[in-house]
C-alpha cells in the first residue's frame, strides 16, 4: 500500500479539516479530534443522541471461511460458536496467565466476522491470528485500509441493508459472565447507549454529512471518552496494562463466558472468580476541581500516609460531574481511604465510588467448601460453620 498510513502516530483525519477541530495529539486517540471548538456542547449533544464521534483511526480486522467462529470461540474468551449475524458481543484474547492482550468488539455479518481494536492492535492482532490458523479453514485480514468507525448515541443492532454495527453490551450482563458491580439497571452506565459504524473509509465525510443533515453534530473525543469513564466502561489503550485481569475491571459482564470450553488463560479466569479476591481493583475517582489541575493517565495515586496504592488509567472532564477519572488501586486499600492523585502543581485530592468492591467477590462465586478433615487443627474455609452443629 502507498501513500499516508491510515493507523498509527502518523495517521490524521481529514475531518481535522473542520473548523475548530483541535487534533487529539497524544494517546491511543491521536489523529482524530479531541474537540471541534466547543467540548461541552458536542458533550451534551452525544448524551441526548444527537452526534456523531470520528472514531476512524480504530482498528479493523475481518476473518473469513467456514471454521471462523468455532475456531474464535477455542482461543478467546466469549461463546463465539453459535454468534448470530448481527448480534454484537465482546471477546478478549487472554495470555497464557490470564492477563488482556487484546480486546475485540465482534459481530459477524453471516460472510465475516469483524473485530474492531484499539488503533495500534491492529495488525498485531491479525499477525497473531495468522499464526493460529494450522489447518483450518479461515482467512485473516487487516482491512483497516479500507473501513473506518462511526461512533454513535444508538442503543440498536444494525439491521440489514444498514452498515456493519457493533452494539456495545455494557454493562449488561451477557449469558455465561458475572458481575462484581451493582446490577445493570443500578448502573451508571445502563443509560449510556453506543455503537460502531463501519462505512468505506473513502465514505467517512459523506457518512458523518449524512448525519449533520439530520440534525446531528460532529463530537470529538473529549466527549466520548468522558461520558465512557462516567459509565465506569473499561478500554484496553486506556485500563489495560501488562498485569490487568478480566475481573479487576468488572469485564467479566460482557466479555467473559465462564461455562464454555478451554481457552489460553481460562485457568486464571476460573481460578480468580473461585477463590475471589483480585490483585487490584478498578476504581471511579471524582477529582477535586478547585485548583484547577487535571491529572494524566498514569499519574501515582497515594493514601493519606504519602503510600502508593496504584495509578490512574482515565482521566476526563464531564460536564456535570467535573474531572473525573479511572484508577486501578490494590484491592486492600479500604473504600472510604482519602486519596491524592500525582499531578503537575500539586497533588489532587480524589474521593472513591466503589466499582469493584474491596472484597473482591462476584455476585456468583461459587460457596467455599468445608474443611477437608474437621478437628484436625485446620482452619475452616470461609463461609464454613465455626462450630459443631448442636454445639
Amino acid at each position: 500500500m502507498t501513500g499516508p498510513a491510515v493507523t498509527g502516530p502518523a495517521y490524521r483525519s481529514p475531518l481535522l479539516g473542520r473548523q475548530g477541530a483541535v487534533a487529539a495529539t497524544t494517546g491511543p486517540d491521536a489523529g482524530v479530534a479531541w474537540h471541534y471548538g466547543d467540548p461541552t456542547g458536542e458533550q451534551r449533544a452525544l448524551e441526548r443522541g444527537a452526534a456523531v464521534v470520528d472514531l476512524s483511526h480504530l482498528g479493523v480486522v475481518t476473518v473469513t471461511g467456514p471454521d471462523r467462529l468455532g475456531w474464535l470461540h477455542n482461543i478467546t474468551s466469549q461463546h463465539l460458536a453459535l454468534l448470530p449475524p448481527r448480534v454484537s458481543t465482546e471477546t478478549l484474547v487472554l495470555s497464557p496467565h490470564g492477563h488482556v492482550e487484546h480486546a475485540l468488539a465482534v459481530v459477524d455479518d453471516g460472510e465475516r466476522t469483524w473485530l474492531i481494536t484499539e488503533a495500534a492492535a491492529a495488525a498485531p492482532l491479525a499477525a497473531w491470528l495468522d499464526s493460529m490458523r494450522f489447518m483450518l479453514r479461515v482467512e485473516v485480514a487487516d482491512a483497516t485500509p479500507a473501513w473506518a468507525v462511526l461512533g454513535e448515541p444508538v442503543d440498536a443492532e444494525g439491521a440489514d441493508g444498514e452498515p456493519v454495527t457493533w452494539r456495545d453490551p455494557w454493562p449488561r450482563l451477557t449469558d455465561g459472565g458475572t458481575r462484581y458491580g451493582p446490577a445493570g439497571d443500578a448502573h451508571p452506565g445502563a443509560d449510556r447507549a453506543w455503537r460502531l459504524v463501519l462505512v468505506p473509509r473513502g465514505e467517512l465525510a459523506a457518512a458523518v454529512a449524512s448525519r449533520e443533515s439530520a440534525g446531528w453534530r460532529l463530537a470529538g473525543t473529549w466527549a466520548s471518552e468522558a461520558l465512557r469513564v462516567a459509565a465506569w466502561r473499561p478500554r484496553a489503550a486506556a485500563e489495560v496494562d501488562h498485569r490487568a485481569i478480566p475481573h479487576e475491571l468488572d469485564w467479566l459482564r460482557t466479555a467473559v463466558h465462564l461455562h464454555k470450553g478451554c481457552y489460553r488463560g481460562q485457568e486464571t479466569i476460573a481460578r480468580v472468580h473461585n477463590l475471589g479476591r483480585p490483585p487490584r481493583r478498578l476504581t471511579m475517582l471524582h477529582l477535586d476541581g478547585s485548583g484547577h489541575l487535571i491529572p494524566v493517565p498514569g499519574a501515582a495515586v497515594h493514601d493519606d500516609a504519602g503510600r502508593p496504592v496504584g495509578h490512574v488509567t482515565s482521566v476526563a472532564r464531564h460536564h456535570e460531574q467535573g474531572p473525573i477519572a479511572l484508577a486501578l488501586l490494590k484491592r486492600s486499600l479500604p473504600e472510604d481511604a482519602r486519596l491524592a492523585v500525582v499531578c503537575d502543581g500539586g497533588d489532587v485530592a480524589a474521593a472513591q465510588e466503589v466499582i469493584v468492591p474491596a472484597e473482591g467477590m462476584s455476585v456468583d462465586r461459587p460457596q467455599a467448601r468445608g474443611p477437608v478433615a474437621r478437628g484436625l487443627g485446620g482452619r475452616p474455609a470461609v463461609g464454613a460453620p465455626t462450630t459443631h452443629p448442636g454445639s
